[in-house]
């Protein structure tokens, strides 16, 4: 018995100290579950609609990186990346917000947006799927995207390196997933096909269970 108490307070002591660390951030377009010992987001979810990608004059855009307001001290980051040789990576990418107000397209440039990405991932194969996302959301209209971060491979200053940036995608309309999970390395982007996975991996890699 005094086993299984002790078992049961270790396992309520991580649960809650997950849930003190991991923080959830809602702006205009998008949400961010930010991990505040991670400095980085480890699920962004949004919906990609035809109205917010598809625009007659879109926004010029404008590289205004800046801490979230709804968590000041924790995402205030600039100087951690500067000088690291690390993109700054879009979770919800800026081009998704620039059919609207440049409000909508400040919040996009918040760090709790962002990831520390090689530049061969964030330029390269996730840049793909990002164009991808906004030519389903305008064909297909409404389109439902979470992606994030795990692992640490290692710190630029108080950031966090993730190993691993994954993307899951529905589509409304047809009711399809797509799914990818990339590793964050300087390899020569092979095309995002080629990191295309099951949802259920994801699913089992992050313990998210994704629902349109």
């Amino acid at each position: 018995m005094k086993k299984l108490f002790i078992l049961a307070s270790i396992i309520l002591s991580s649960i809650t100290a997950k849930a003190q660390d991991e923080i959830r951030l809602t702006h205009t377009n998008y949400v961010s579950v930010y991990s505040k010992s991670k400095h980085y987001p480890v699920m962004v979810e949004w919906w990609a609609t035809k109205a917010k990608v598809s625009c007659d004059r879109p926004l010029a855009r404008k590289d205004n990186f800046k801490p979230d307001p709804l968590l000041p001290n924790e995402t205030d980051l600039a100087d951690d990346y500067k000088g690291s040789g690390f993109d700054r990576g879009h979770m919800m990418p800026a081009a998704d917000n620039l059919c609207q107000t440049p409000e909508v397209q400040n919040e996009c440039f918040y760090f709790s947006n962002m990831s520390a990405q090689y530049h061969s991932l964030n330029a390269g194969d996730w840049k793909g799927v990002e164009t991808l996302e906004r030519q389903l959301a305008s064909e297909k209209d409404s389109i439902h995207v979470w992606c994030g971060n795990i692992g640490e491979i290692k710190k630029i200053g108080t950031v966090s390196v993730p190993e691993k940036c994954w993307k899951v995608i529905y589509i409304k309309k047809t009711g399809e997933w797509m799914a990818y999970l990339f590793t964050n390395d300087q390899t020569k982007p092979d095309g995002y096909e080629n990191n295309k996975v099951d949802v259920k991996e994801i699913e089992k890699l992050t313990k998210l269970k994704f629902k349109p």
